[in-house]
């Protein structure tokens, strides 16, 4: 029998991969956070997709107050920000950018959430999307959080549960290197920060799916605006 495994899927290309990592080996439960962010339609459509590519339950969380705290360009009426390919590279540029979409504790609040759903059904991992790339100016995506959290939970949870990031060492041309050793569907993943039906090619996050997929030397079947 297996052991069971909580993924948080936003059903973005980082959460998809890391999540791929694990499903030949653990029984595992995916979960979506809805915090009000403009992708969330999007982001709820290619979870559900992806979770029925590998036939394993998915559920909505909704966490709309966060949204409401938030001044967040994710789920605001504030600019998504559109870098140019210089600007990733850039830590000042990237740090601006990132402090715009930066949304209060979120993966705090999302860990935190998983570990209760992980106690709830004897889950002994949490599997998320963190990664090297990210971590350069998001906090929360970095090894030393990582470290951290399970720190947290050696002493506040009963159960032996550790959250699980494959990716914390990887660039996004890792990563996509990563998910097509892992045959993972990554063609249904959603990266884009507009929730528009395609991606819109122009945002950071799209700028950064797009140069993964170039660096890695691996076809990007994703359907680009720009």
């Amino acid at each position: 029998m297996k052991e069971k495994a909580i993924a948080v899927l936003s059903g973005g290309l980082d959460s998809t991969v890391a999540m791929s990592s694990y499903i030949n080996d653990y029984d595992i439960y995916a979960i979506t956070f809805d915090y009000g962010q403009k992708a969330i339609k999007q982001e709820i459509n290619a979870a559900k997709n992806i979770c029925k590519y590998y036939e394993i339950p998915h559920m909505v969380i909704n966490l709309k107050w966060l949204g409401e705290i938030s001044n967040s360009a994710l789920n605001s009426s504030n600019k998504i920000p559109t870098p140019s390919n210089e600007d990733l590279d850039n830590i000042k540029k990237s740090q601006e950018t990132a402090d715009a979409v930066w949304v209060p504790g979120r993966n705090i609040v999302f860990t935190a959430i998983a570990t209760s759903f992980a106690e709830s059904i004897g889950a002994s991992k949490i599997i998320v999307g963190w990664d090297y790339e990210e971590a350069n100016t998001f906090p929360d995506n970095s090894k030393e959080f990582l470290e951290s959290f399970n720190n947290l939970l050696n002493i506040g949870s009963p159960d032996d549960i550790e959250v699980v990031a494959p990716a914390i060492n990887l660039n996004k041309d890792d990563i996509v290197k990563l998910g097509a050793k892992n045959n993972c569907p990554m063609e249904l993943s959603y990266s884009c920060y507009t929730g528009n039906d395609k991606h819109c090619g122009i945002c950071e996050s799209c700028m950064r799916r797009k140069r993964g997929f170039k660096k890695a030397g691996i076809k990007d079947l994703t359907e680009y605006e720009q």
